[in-house]
């Protein structure tokens, strides 16, 4: 990768229960599960002894608890996450200062021109994570490419603790090989529409043009289209612009009480207006989510002319969005969520809707 860019992705591996098994010496090699264990608990992330077993985060705890008889359940400790992953950031600039966080526990970072004068970009990759291992007890997973979109799936391709390196010599047959689901960016409901389109591979997507993915997915159509060729230019961007602001709740019990969801709605608009605010945010879509009581989950947006920041501007619409949404015995409601964004040609790929998706659901 001498005339490319050299860009790494590090991922933490299953970065809460990790942390929690570090301190805690009698939870090493046993399964953990980090959430609260309660009726409505979910899980926010598993170890990997846990995942054998089919726990996965977001998963509700009383089905992990089903899973894994033996599960063993830690309440979340998220200053002490912020903690570490200050840790880790602070190993990353001893090599660069081209750092764009995705997570609490994933970044990339730019090594083109780094601070050690490392020629190579998985030299540097191995270093951090030997630095990770050694200094903070935790293990972490990279991967090496010349972008972005092949970083990032080169860090999952050997999770845990493992990093892969994909050069340019041979990306076109990496993608060629992967599942569409394995793509930045596609996520179920995409995925099944471009089976349905008869694309299952990278090398499907390849065979795919402009002209009909643009037609299909609109502007997410060209990114899909570079991303079949190996092409991402997107930069490594150091300052996090905040997408959007959200909050949810789950109902004590499910209802079908268009009445109680009403209530919930009310009081979820009144934690959306208070993040708002301390965020100092200005978006101008409004996006409502309701789980089900089955767990199947639906969202309906509405985009506005005027800035979403209070009581004011987001009840209305929220109202009307609530309007579409079936609320009956038949099919009651388990969460409502929602979130203000900013309309971003990038959305699918970015996807933070939920503040608590940040801090509280990580793989």
């Amino acid at each position: 990768m001498t005339a490319e860019r050299k860009i790494i992705h590090i991922d933490m591996d299953a970065f809460f229960a990790s942390v929690e098994q570090r301190d805690r010496p009698e939870l090493r090699g046993l399964p953990v599960a980090v959430g609260h264990d309660g009726p409505r608990g979910v899980v926010s992330t598993a170890s990997y002894e846990a995942r054998r077993y089919g726990v996965r985060s977001a998963m509700p705890m009383t089905r992990a608890k089903r899973l894994c008889p033996t599960l063993v359940i830690v309440n979340g400790r998220h200053e002490a996450y912020k903690a570490v992953s200050e840790q880790i950031h602070a190993i990353f600039h001893d090599y660069t200062d081209l750092i764009e966080p995705l997570s609490i526990d994933e970044a990339f970072l730019d090594v083109t021109q780094n601070k050690r004068g490392v020629d190579l970009a998985v030299d540097i990759a191995r270093e951090i994570r030997q630095r990770i291992r050694s200094e903070l007890g935790l293990t972490a997973s990279a991967g090496v490419s010349y972008n972005k979109f092949l970083a990032k799936i080169a860090s999952d391709y050997r999770k845990p603790d493992g990093m892969t390196v994909i050069h340019p010599d041979r990306a076109l047959d990496f993608i060629a090989g992967l599942k569409i689901e394995q793509f930045w960016g596609v996520g179920p409901r995409t995925a099944n529409r471009m089976h349905y389109m008869g694309i299952f591979t990278g090398a499907d997507l390849r065979k795919c043009s402009l002209a009909h993915l643009t037609e299909v997915f609109g502007k997410m159509g060209r990114t899909y289209y570079d991303f079949a060729r190996g092409v991402d230019n997107r930069p490594v961007e150091t300052e996090y612009v905040r997408k959007s602001v959200g909050c949810e709740h789950t109902l004590e019990s499910d209802t079908g009480l268009r009445s109680t969801a009403l209530i919930e709605l009310y009081h979820t608009v009144l934690e959306l207006v208070e993040r708002i605010a301390k965020g100092h945010f200005e978006g101008h879509t409004l996006t409502l989510k309701v789980k089900y009581g089955d767990f199947t989950q639906i969202t309906r947006s509405i985009t506005l002319h005027n800035v979403l920041q209070t009581k004011d501007d987001i009840l209305a619409p929220a109202k009307r969005l609530l309007k579409q949404v079936e609320v009956s015995a038949t099919h009651p409601i388990r969460l409502i969520g929602l979130a203000v964004s900013n309309p971003s040609p990038e959305a699918e790929l970015h996807r933070a809707e939920w503040v608590e998706g940040y801090l509280e659901f990580e793989d």
